[in-house]
């Protein structure tokens, strides 16, 4: 899969106010900050069939931790609304889209693959809510509803306004696919994508305004299943978290597909990261070995920031 790069001697303080300054003994330290078990893990699924790819990127020197395949495109589903909601943080902020036009969820066709906006009984709400449901429940439908408000072709231009080159936001979600539906929802590199991640807390992403409110969305994402379960937050209320770990992902699930990417960052170092497994979804121990691999990567992640 990938060697990991040897890890920075030192680091700079990333977020004062979410960082303390507390240091491990740089021996203890140095002798954890590895990632020979996640490498192992990946190794052995790729080894199944399975594709994977992985980048690890030191926020504080923009450096590769580790990196395996990260330059493969591969299907990532529901990651790869990121863009989406870069572009509705940027009309927002532009004022060329109101944060509070209430959309219908009547305008747009029903799914039922994921979300909480199908339950409610408001049939409409404003655009900004529609973001928060988006990015921090993975709701399907209010995805749907923002890319029909903003376009597809509009996101597109933002991906290339962004330098994604291998990544792409490609249709809406949909319960079935047929013949002449596009294959997947969205594509992109794990490369790209901890870049992508890291640009949006070092507020590089359009304006300092936009990479905000990106940021503050993605940190509300109840998704802590596969490597956020090594932090130990609460799926619910980990935006201020009081051992001083800073932490937003977002995460793609669809059959055979595993994708998150996401920023950590504890008291001795910052990573943004992303990791992407394809795999053949035969049994629930085929999809727990993937799962495995994920909460692997969670600890070793864990272990490098603390």
């Amino acid at each position: 899969m990938g060697t990991p790069a040897e890890p920075p001697r030192d680091t700079a303080s990333l977020r004062g106010s979410r960082r303390s300054s507390r240091r491990l003994p740089r021996r203890t330290a140095a002798g954890r900050r590895t990632f020979t078990s996640t490498l192992k893990a990946l190794d052995e699924l790729a080894a199944t069939g399975a594709k994977v790819s992985v980048r690890v990127d030191d926020l504080d020197r923009g450096t590769a931790v580790i990196s395996g395949d990260d330059f493969v495109t591969l299907p990532v589903a529901g990651l790869g609304i990121v863009p989406l909601l870069i572009e509705v943080a940027a009309e927002i902020d532009a004022g060329t889209l109101d944060a509070l036009e209430i959309i219908d969820r009547g305008t747009i066709d029903r799914v039922e693959v994921g979300g909480l906006w199908q339950h409610l009984k408001a049939p409409a709400l404003p655009i900004v809510d529609l973001a928060v449901l988006a990015a921090g429940g993975g709701d399907a439908s209010a995805a749907n509803a923002l890319m029909a408000k903003v376009g597809l072709p509009a996101v597109r231009d933002r991906i290339e306004q962004l330098g994604l080159e291998r990544s792409a936001l490609i249709d809406r979600f949909r319960d079935v696919r047929g013949p002449d539906d596009a294959p997947q929802v969205a594509l992109g590199t794990t490369r790209e994508l901890a870049h992508l991640f890291a640009a949006l807390v070092n507020s590089e992403v359009v304006t300092p305004a936009v990479s905000a409110q990106v940021a503050e969305w993605l940190s509300l994402n109840h998704d802590l299943s596969l490597v956020a379960s090594a932090t130990g937050l609460d799926p619910f209320a980990h935006f201020n978290d009081e051992h001083g770990l800073l932490f937003i992902n977002k995460t793609g699930r669809d059959a055979g597909i595993r994708a998150e990417a996401g920023v950590i960052a504890g008291p001795r170092a910052g990573l943004s990261y992303a990791l992407t497994v394809c795999f053949d979804d035969l049994s629930i121990m085929h999809r727990l070995r993937a799962h495995e691999a994920f909460r692997t990567l969670g600890v070793e992640l864990m272990e490098y920031v603390f």
